[in-house]
């Protein structure tokens, strides 16, 4: 089971790339950027957190960090035209030399849409775009040449040169929804991720097998990657919208040991509950240990 940090970009760069280093240098496998532009706040909060963003940030990154894998989770499709971000996924494959994972998702977060006056549509037309979104990236990333024409994107011999260096660039979509999220995984995704305690990713796991066997997909072709907060050592905060898991290295140990009996193929650890400074590395140590030996 690969490891990976997901370092808040509600922070400055230099912590960003502390934490990105130390996992670079210590053995862990990737390093994630949510793709925000500011907290998920009720209208008309302001936010008290600046938040960087996710395209400059895996570019850097990438450019800084030796060894890891690099990747979004996720970018928005609602912010930015897909062929847009099939050029920016193929420049920052070539920055890292063939490390980044292009991790997307159909887009939700209410604040960031209303205050940059970015359409949110109504549900069924959110996923019938980012469908089309997904046929664009996989036009652009993975043959010479794209014509689509969709509803909403359309594309007339369109070309993203120069190709990323891997081959194909791997695309991992942010889903939890059953009916209809999950079996668009089973049709494009490379990686499926979502946020969750083991037993729901397990139940979400045998869901988006039933998909697979739907569409007629091998489900092992699709790596299982999820994430959710952890508390190495004290309390777990009660009033989260997100799961935690942790308390004691004990408990983290059989929390991570549940992941890996699931067969998970890559477990991601936020750094919202780790601490700063050298008391997030030593956490980020602690998990290391656990979960590698």
């Amino acid at each position: 089971m690969r490891l990976s940090i997901w370092p808040s970009a509600a922070q400055p760069y230099a912590g960003m790339l502390e934490v990105a280093r130390h996992a670079a240098e210590t053995g862990w496998d990737g390093v994630w950027v949510a793709d925000h532009f500011m907290p998920n706040l009720p209208a008309g909060v302001r936010p008290e957190k600046p938040m960087l963003e996710a395209g400059s940030l895996v570019a850097a990154l990438g450019a800084a960090v030796p060894r890891v894998a690099v990747g979004t989770l996720v970018y928005g499709n609602t912010y930015r035209h897909p062929a847009v971000v099939a050029n920016m996924a193929a420049t920052v494959d070539h920055i890292t030399g063939g490390r980044f994972v292009l991790g997307v998702g159909a887009g939700w977060q209410v604040n960031e849409h209303h205050q940059y006056g970015i359409e949110l549509p109504p549900v069924k037309q959110l996923l019938d775009r980012f469908v089309e979104a997904l046929q664009v990236l996989h036009g652009l990333l993975r043959t010479p040449e794209t014509t689509f024409h969709g509803e909403y994107y359309r594309l007339t011999d369109a070309v993203c040169e120069p190709k990323p260096v891997q081959d194909p660039l791997p695309i991992m979509i942010g889903a939890k929804g059953e009916k209809r999220m999950l079996r668009v995984v089973a049709e494009y995704a490379d990686l499926w991720n979502t946020w969750g305690l083991p037993e729901l990713i397990a139940h979400k796991s045998r869901v988006l097998d039933e998909h697979c066997a739907a569409v007629g997909r091998d489900p092992r072709a699709i790596g299982r990657t999820a994430q959710a907060l952890v508390v190495v050592d004290g309390p777990l905060p009660g009033d989260l919208p997100v799961p935690v898991y942790g308390g004691t290295p004990a408990s983290v140990a059989a929390t991570i040991e549940a992941y890996r009996e699931l067969g998970l193929d890559e477990l991601i650890i936020p750094d919202g509950l780790l601490g700063t400074g050298a008391a997030r590395l030593n956490s980020m140590d602690t998990i290391l240990k656990i979960t590698k030996g």
